[in-house]
């Protein structure tokens, strides 16, 4: 379904709605984020669609923008783009505050302690030697290099991160909770069906970017990755017995349900909308 959604559909799709939606129309990356925004828009006069991907959504804005069309507003991860220097082109396109919604979410002090009031232990998170926010934070930040010197501005490698199985690139104590680069590199070359991939500079490489001090790494990781290894620790280092058989999917979710718009409010993102909305007041999305 998601192969149907071209960006022509898309605006098509969107141009046909508006005979009968007269107001805005806020076009996110997929689903999970329809979902959520969903719930801080004023759908009476916001219509939200989801694009099946953020290029889908970035093309189908620019063929709606070539035609004059009013009131599209379109928000997609900020990924790489920031590491990259690379800004929105367009007024009516902006970007999360961090590498992603999910890390959003994740950086959100209340969802956290909202998750560990349901699936962790208050004994073993006292065991932890740091917050257990930066423990994940750490641990996903050689995975978002990795991801990073894999995409297309760096080293365009082709490799294959999705359905990445997680419990092969954490050390065999998982209590230790520690990614381990080697078999990071293995595992994802082997996912990726990567044979030319020199494992040894990949790794000196990943080591480098670790050094530095000048990134953020709320930018780096993605929150997929964190949420994987939020799952492995949960089930293996600091859960209690709610967390037996957590999936990364049920915790995702959770996490999703968890983040209120008080907490959205907050964001740079959230005043962004805003300032749009000045710029377009015939155009609301938020309520008022």
């Amino acid at each position: 379904m998601k192969q149907c959604l071209t960006p022509s559909r898309i605006a098509n799709d969107i141009r046909l709605k508006r005979t009968l939606h007269k107001g805005a129309f806020l076009l996110v990356e997929g689903d999970t984020d329809a979902r959520v925004y969903r719930r801080f828009i004023d759908s009476d006069n916001c219509n939200i669609v989801h694009a099946g991907g953020k290029e889908k959504a970035l093309d189908a804005l620019t063929i709606l923008e070539k035609d004059n069309f009013q009131g599209i507003l379109v928000i997609v991860d900020s990924d790489f783009w920031r590491l990259d220097g690379i800004k929105p082109g367009s007024m009516n396109l902006l970007l999360t505050d961090t590498h992603d919604l999910e890390t959003m979410i994740l950086s959100t002090p209340e969802v956290i302690e909202k998750a560990l009031s349901e699936f962790g232990s208050t004994r073993d998170l006292k065991k932890l030697p740091q917050p257990i926010i930066n423990m994940v934070l750490a641990n996903a930040l050689s995975i978002g290099y990795f991801r990073w010197l894999s995409s297309p501005l760096k080293g365009n490698l082709g490799l294959t991160f999705k359905n990445l199985p997680f419990e092969d690139i954490v050390d065999e104590d998982r209590a230790k909770f520690h990614v381990a680069i080697e078999k990071l590199i293995r595992t994802v070359k082997k996912n990726s069906n990567n044979v030319e991939l020199d494992e040894k500079k990949i790794k000196a490489r990943i080591e480098e970017l670790l050094k530095n001090k000048n990134h953020d790494p709320w930018q780096v990781c993605s929150g997929h990755d964190m949420v994987q290894l939020f799952t492995i620790g949960f089930c293996f280092v600091f859960g209690n017995r709610h967390a037996k058989g957590l999936t990364a999917e049920i915790l995702e979710r959770t996490l999703r349900m968890a983040y209120e718009y008080t907490y959205f409010r907050l964001t740079r993102l959230h005043s962004a909308v805003e300032d749009w909305e000045k710029k377009n007041p015939e155009f609301p999305v938020f309520k008022h």
